[in-house]
């Protein structure tokens, strides 16, 4: 038997009461070293789309906070092209300039030292708006974070064991 065949094994180890943080982290770095990239990608949005966890842009804030630059300019890239030029023009306007956010995203990509001048809660209000204006933005912030899937711990035990679990249902 495989290590995808034993996936529910490893989710049944990783989600028993009492199971540690590291020993979800555990199971988390092995499930995702063995499912496609694109597979991790589709749990990952669903846990972004999930009841069971806090909104998109708060977990999506979370990661960047977490990110290094390049991650943090990566995801906002994502961002601005989910808002397009007109999207992200109408919010800063709308927002006051969003705390003086227009002058280091006017340019259409972010370098990673602009991202590193961009708050956790800046990014949060550009996610929320990014997500009403197109909402495929969750995907392509999964596609993104299953390329980066160590990052995806900052989540949490509860978030990775339902990316875990979302693995399992599609396996079946």
């Amino acid at each position: 038997m495989g290590f995808l065949d034993s996936l529910g094994d490893v989710l049944r180890q990783a989600t028993a009461e009492g199971a540690s943080t590291a020993e979800v982290h555990d199971a988390y770095d092995q499930v995702a070293r063995a499912v496609p990239e694109e597979e991790l990608a589709g749990s990952i949005s669903d846990v972004f789309n999930s009841d069971q966890t806090p909104p998109f842009e708060q977990m999506l804030s979370g990661l960047f906070n977490q990110s290094n630059p390049q991650q943090k300019a990566g995801i906002l890239n994502q961002i601005l092209g989910a808002l397009g030029p007109g999207g992200l023009g109408q919010l800063l306007s709308s927002l006051g300039g969003l705390g003086g956010l227009g002058g280091l995203l006017s340019g259409g990509r972010v370098t990673p030292a602009q991202a590193e001048q961009i708050s956790p809660e800046q990014v949060e209000v550009l996610a929320q708006h990014a997500a009403r204006h197109d909402p495929s933005i969750v995907d392509a912030a999964g596609r993104f974070y299953a390329q980066h899937s160590t990052l995806v711990k900052a989540l949490g035990a509860g978030a990775l064991a339902l990316v875990m679990s979302r693995l399992s249902q599609q396996r079946r």
